[in-house]
């Protein structure tokens, strides 16, 4: 028997985040006893500091699409189940200028071969659907069923209570891991976690356990600004969650539109302070009803802890000729940091036998992570 400063799992996962989540459910799927541990009270870094989009239209078409539909089922599943708060709202990308109305027509016709089930809606039918959106100057909209909106800060906080009840997954939160060695996590406290699977799931922190990986990964630190309405009128529907045409030069799967180019240029040349900031504007409801409002990308060395009014004041002077909000009162500001790969969709390393690093899924966690654990484990 396992004395109580030395316990054994079948896998020990660590870090309660959204990608530490999909793998203890993935691995607790397969039957295996799993442990969680978490260095906080409760988890509190970038999955909790988002918009709560699940976000399919913003993956490029293929592997990465598919397994954020998957995701999204997941997500659907996991909601009525925990009872957290989700809403299949689907998604517009506004045009409010010519050569955004060019990318997403161009989208709209290649989509079909993509497998991407998007429609095209001229500005009355984008009006007919969407409450939020500001008719001036509003030249049409790209609809997209396919998005999911969750509050992460309810999702995550409900449901480590959901996974231990269904599948049996503890947790140990306030329980810092100070080293990873000979087949165990080890506590900042001596306590020992032994497991034959050990998933290290800590985004940015990964620094702290494995320093040589986080340093030969290529991986970097983003830095994101978001702001939060004070809730709007209960009668209020905003409809779907909203993305800008500034947004096409975010995604990846609008890429492939050669049309893109000359919206990136107008950008470029009227308002670089857009392309300085990596600032591209969405909004999103949760269930208080406030609109999540953001947001901003500022990338290594450019990110310091204190927040940019500027950035602020630049999502916001972006979004109110796109949107309408019956209350535009701001309740809460914060900045989230995640970790990114120049090139790759996550980064996956086995530094010794047994362990896993799983991190670096970018701004696509809450859209990708259940899936992409699915996966890893199922072909293990």
């Amino acid at each position: 028997m396992s004395s109580p400063s030395h316990l054994s799992f079948d896998a020990v996962v660590i870090g309660a985040g959204i990608v530490g989540l999909a793998n203890a459910l993935a691995l607790a799927k397969r039957g295996l006893k799993v442990m969680v541990l978490e260095r906080h009270e409760r988890a509190h870094g970038a999955s909790v500091r988002n918009f709560g989009m699940v976000w399919p239209i913003g993956q490029p078409a293929g592997s990465l699409f598919a397994q954020a539909q998957r995701s999204r089922e997941i997500w659907t599943t996991l909601g009525q189940a925990a009872g957290f708060f989700i809403r299949e709202t689907g998604s517009l990308h506004l045009a409010h200028h010519e050569d955004e109305v060019a990318v997403l027509m161009e989208f709209a016709r290649m989509a079909p071969d993509l497998g991407v089930p998007v429609q095209l809606l001229s500005p009355a039918e984008t009006l007919a659907g969407s409450p939020m959106a500001n008719p001036t100057n509003l030249c049409g909209a790209l609809w997209s069923v396919g998005e999911v909106c969750v509050d992460p800060r309810e999702a995550i906080a409900l449901l480590p209570e959901y996974l231990n009840r269904a599948f049996g997954i503890e947790f140990r939160f306030g329980t810092p891991v100070a080293r990873i060695d000979d087949g165990a996590a080890v506590t900042s406290e001596g306590q020992v976690f032994r497991a034959p699977r050990i998933v290290v799931c800590t985004g940015e922190d990964l620094r702290m356990l494995f320093p040589e990986v986080y340093a030969g990964s290529g991986i970097r630190r983003c830095k994101l600004q978001m702001l939060r309405t004070v809730p709007q009128p209960a009668d209020w529907n905003p409809g779907p969650m909203i993305a800008s045409g500034l947004t096409l030069r975010h995604y990846a799967i609008f890429q492939i539109c050669p049309s893109l180019k000359a919206l990136q240029e107008r950008v470029a040349r009227e308002t670089p302070e857009l392309d300085r900031f990596g600032i591209h504007v969405m909004a999103s409801q949760h269930r208080d009803g406030g609109m999540v409002l953001g947001d901003s990308h500022e990338y290594g060395a450019d990110i310091t802890p204190f927040d940019r009014a500027e950035i602020d004041e630049l999502i916001l002077r972006e979004l109110k000729p796109l949107v309408r909000l019956p209350n535009w009162d701001i309740a809460e500001r914060w900045h989230g940091v995640y970790a990114k790969h120049p090139s790759k969709a996550e980064f996956i390393a086995e530094p010794s036998p047994g362990v896993v690093v799983m991190n670096a899924l970018g701004g696509a966690g809450m859209t990708r992570s259940f899936a992409v654990a699915e996966d890893f484990w199922s072909q293990r």
